[in-house]
């Protein structure tokens, strides 16, 4: 299929745009291209995008992608000339992602992980798009006692349990990456699969079951920071900026992964904390309490492929990650008049 002309800025979609990834990626996006966001706020907030909404290059479509999206028929897209220049970029990014309302949003993860993939797989092959799918370290199983240093490469097959309670979303990423490399491989379509191991950074969601957001509000109010497991629970994280930069370098690239994307240094919870408390000047306490079904301790990635295929690493350190993001909810806070900190 030919490209179509395009008249000045590509046209790219982000699906599920207005939640914390996505929203930072529309932002990166509308630097050079107009970008159409969708998205229909089950775990997405328009507070992450109003920033956005009175940028010409910029279109808020609220939809429900497990329904085919028919662009030719959004008015506000005609300024964007789709009919002439179709699309050329989808990033998927459309997947429930609140830890507190997990249970009650399987139906939802479940039609996302496919459904929705799925249906966002057909508009890029309508449009000859390039397609980038965010997957998730989760499709690895949990840690396991046979890999000692809890790392997972991109060739491990993993193992997870189909029937888990948190099934509709580890084995649902497993099948939407199905679905993105069958579609490769029978229409030849430029998909790409990045496997994003746990990221943070401004405009998480607070009081959402997320630790670092749930550890910083906590922080500042001087009550104890719980964590939901013992004084060996660990985990790694990724600052949402090394993100966003190997999702531009694997772009670039005729990469079609999977790769993995995150941090490789693994950080015990306790730790993590006790910096949220150090930084924040708090008199919280560090508490233990029982497991949560979406907060479980992560395999770690191996970034050898990136390193060597991309020339990609994190760069930005854990303090100055945190720092950034203790920033954004004092700034949140002071807004919803909580204060001044």
């Amino acid at each position: 299929m030919p490209k179509k002309i395009i008249f000045d800025k590509k046209n790219v979609l982000v699906a599920g745009g207005a939640g914390f990834i996505g929203s930072h990626l529309c932002d990166e996006l509308i630097k050079t291209c107009k970008v159409i966001c969708v998205d229909d706020f089950i775990s997405g907030s328009e507070r992450n995008i109003d920033h956005l909404l009175a940028n010409p290059n910029f279109v808020f479509i609220n939809h429900d992608l497990a329904k085919p999206l028919n662009l030719a028929e959004i008015n506000e897209l005609k300024k964007f000339k789709v009919e002439f220049q179709g699309i050329q970029e989808i990033y998927n990014l459309a997947c429930p992602m609140s830890p507190r309302n997990f249970l009650n949003n399987r139906l939802a993860t479940l039609e996302a992980n496919s459904l929705v993939v799925k249906n966002l797989l057909d508009l890029a092959l309508a449009h000859n798009a390039k397609f980038l799918h965010f997957s998730s370290s989760v499709v690895y199983g949990p840690r396991r006692s046979d890999n000692p240093e809890f790392k997972a490469r991109e060739s491990d097959p993993g193992v997870v349990d189909q029937l888990s309670s948190r099934a509709s979303y580890d084995e649902g990423k497993r099948f939407s990456e199905t679905l993105v490399s069958t579609y490769r491989d029978i229409y030849q379509l430029d998909t790409k699969i990045i496997r994003v191991f746990r990221v943070y950074g401004p405009r998480m969601e607070s009081n959402d079951g997320q630790m670092i957001p749930d550890f910083i509000n906590n922080a500042l109010e001087d009550k104890d920071l719980i964590i939901n497991g013992d004084e060996n629970f660990s985990s790694s994280f990724c600052y949402i900026e090394d993100l966003l930069d190997a999702v531009s370098k694997v772009m670039t690239t005729d990469i079609a992964g999977p790769i993995n994307i995150g941090s490789d240094i693994d950080c015990k919870l306790v730790d993590l904390a006790q910096i949220i408390i150090n930084e924040t000047g708090s008199k919280s306490k560090i508490v233990h309490a029982e497991n949560l079904v979406f907060m479980t301790e992560l395999i770690l990635p191996d970034i050898k492929l990136a390193r060597n295929e991309l020339g990609w690493m994190p760069v930005v350190t854990l303090e100055n990650g945190l720092r950034k993001t203790i920033f954004d909810v004092k700034a949140q806070k002071k807004l919803q008049g909580f204060g001044s900190y």
